[in-house]
């Protein structure tokens, strides 16, 4: 066997691997699609009102020379030949398509991306009745100059069974404000911390109690007092570790502006406590009423203990419970899992925040999540 000399070893190198850049620029009769494509936190099946889903994101970034339009997206069940669960294209997909950090960016424009540009697709994939997925396979189409060209992605496993939790409050009428959807404010907060970008609130809930005419307060607005959530029980919802807490933030006044401290990565919760729940599940209660919190650190508690009362510290604009849980012990540095209740009645819905709002005879569920806009009541 011959010895290359270094020169000509460094020679043939260049020619066998020529930069990416190259590649993506050269007029190949095959040329692949030049992104990276992947899907941050694998999804968990979780079951709402209407059925079993998935809620995760498709994160791409282009690696081509030529700007590429995003026009549609195939997502496949891995477990049963290729069935395709869901798919999205073209306004459709760019409704729900973002692009970080590019500002006010017009609706046709959202899905071309020039290269090392960014977009975040957030789907929200129904499952079958009795269906198996135990993973996903995601089929992308994007366009250049050249005309559509796809790329499957590498399957993607699918985790089966959310966590089962008890209620975190007690009573009736609780409003799932911000809850579980693919639209809501907290579903694409996109948050970077330690230079990680994660959705800790992929599934969170602002839980807010309404009386029969789907009011939040009776009497002077102004006053946290008047508002039924104020001072209510903050429950753990399974036994567990208090792992973090934070008291002494004054509350706000009620109102949107209205904040009584700088709103900071540090107090953006408000009051709060985190519990280690187990299995790398962590459940995050905020906004609780100052010198209200039952439990301090290292603590062991029992599920159904009260861990604080309901409040309106930190960023918030009236008395509620902030409640989710992550895969980490950080209030915004983790990502978001999905969970159920073992038992609660669903008794209504709105169309918004008390909007369009109706009550409906209850009915009892079992292993579920409140989705968005849903009226819920615990048991006591």
């Amino acid at each position: 066997m011959s010895i290359l000399s270094v020169s000509k070893r460094a020679a043939l190198l260049a020619v066998l691997l020529p930069t990416l850049g190259a590649v993506a620029g050269a007029q190949l009769a095959d040329r692949p699609l030049f992104v990276e494509a992947r899907v941050p936190k694998p999804p968990t099946i979780a079951t709402g009102s209407t059925g079993s889903f998935l809620i995760y994101e498709v994160q791409v970034t282009s690696l081509d020379a030529k700007p590429l339009r995003w026009t549609r997206i195939d997502v496949m069940n891995g477990s049963a030949d290729g069935v395709v669960l869901l798919s999205v294209a073209d306004s459709a997909l760019w409704r729900d398509l973002l692009r970080p950090a590019q500002g006010t960016i017009a609706f046709l424009d959202r899905a071309t991306l020039g290269g090392a540009q960014r977009a975040v697709l957030f789907l929200r994939v129904p499952i079958p009745d009795g269906a198996r997925v135990a993973s996903l396979v995601h089929r992308l189409t994007m366009t250049d100059s050249t005309g559509a060209r796809t790329m499957v992605m590498r399957p993607v496993p699918v985790m089966q069974e959310a966590i089962v939790i008890g209620p975190p409050l007690r009573g009736t009428n609780w409003f799932a404000a911000n809850g579980p959807g693919n639209t809501s404010g907290h579903r694409r907060t996109h948050i970077p911390i330690e230079g990680e970008a994660g959705i800790a609130q992929r599934f969170a809930i602002d839980w807010v109690q309404m009386d029969t005419a789907f009011k939040t307060f009776q009497g002077d607005r102004l006053k946290n007092e008047s508002y039924l959530a104020e001072d209510q029980d903050a429950l753990a919802v399974l036994d567990g570790t208090v792992v973090a807490t934070k008291d002494g933030i004054p509350e706000n006044v009620p109102g949107a502006n209205s904040r009584a401290v700088p709103i900071t990565l540090e107090t953006v919760g408000g009051n709060h406590v985190i519990l280690d729940i187990g299995k790398g599940h962590y459940a995050f209660y905020a906004h609780l009423r100052p010198g209200s919190l039952r439990v301090k650190v290292g603590d062991r508690v029992k599920k159904g203990a009260v861990v604080g009362k309901v409040g309106n510290s930190g960023n918030s604009t009236e008395p509620h419970l902030h409640f989710h849980i992550a895969d980490a012990n950080s209030p915004l540095g983790s990502e978001g899992l999905p969970y159920v209740i073992e038992s609660l009645e669903l008794v209504g819905a709105c169309r918004g925040f008390g909007q369009n709002c109706a009550f409906k005879a209850p009915e009892a569920r079992r292993r579920v999540m409140p989705l968005d806009a849903e009226i819920i009541r615990f048991p006591k």
